[in-house]
């Protein structure tokens, strides 16, 4: 049985990928309430712009509470510019312990090019592994996916693609209309 504290967790697909000096942050574009189709084109990944540093934000879970978490963020890395993984940690931090943000439900992928973290409201800062993270109901499907492919020789953004082709054939809360954000990766393969 599914987890009915955070329906809204299971309605997207948000992948990165980091490979050969780029990161791609995927998102589909399907809103779904309950069974239906809501909007097919919705964007969930986005780009921040703080203190004039390009950050790349993908989400899933509730549209509002999202923003909301990407608008703290925000704020957070203008107070602390380029530290990213300090402000996730402040954000982390806020998220668990006040009272109004604990009930926001949705979960944010991260990425400045050098770091990529999963941010919960758990308090989990998490780096993943392997340069491959994914988030949402189809996020499983398309992180298995990604990471087979990056034995491949593809570049960031063909495996991203490919990846969530599959999760979308998988996942019936994921669909093929992509937002695609990249970025230059300023971490080297061998940092990895």
């Amino acid at each position: 049985m599914a987890d009915q504290s955070y329906p809204g967790w299971h309605g997207t697909t948000i992948l990165a990928v980091r490979r050969g000096g780029m990161v791609v942050v995927a998102g589909d574009g399907q809103v779904s309430l309950g069974q239906t189709v809501i909007k097919g084109t919705a964007r969930k990944v986005r780009r921040l712009s703080p203190g004039g540093r390009d950050i790349v934000a993908g989400f899933a879970g509730s549209t509002a509470d999202a923003f909301t978490l990407l608008e703290r963020l925000e704020k957070k890395l203008e107070g602390l510019p380029g530290q990213l993984a300090r402000g996730c940690v402040e954000l982390a931090k806020d998220w668990r312990m006040d009272k109004y943000l604990r009930n926001l439900e949705a979960m944010l992928i991260v990425t400045d090019g050098r770091d990529l973290f999963v941010i919960t409201g758990a308090g989990d800062v998490l780096e993943p592994e392997n340069d491959v993270a994914a988030i949402g109901s189809g996020g499983n499907y398309a992180l298995a996916a990604a990471r087979g492919l990056m034995t491949t020789d593809l570049p960031a953004e063909d495996i991203a693609r490919r990846a969530m082709a599959i999760a979308a054939e998988i996942c019936v809360y994921t669909n093929g209309n992509l937002t695609v954000e990249r970025l230059r990766s300023s971490k080297s393969e061998a940092d990895s």
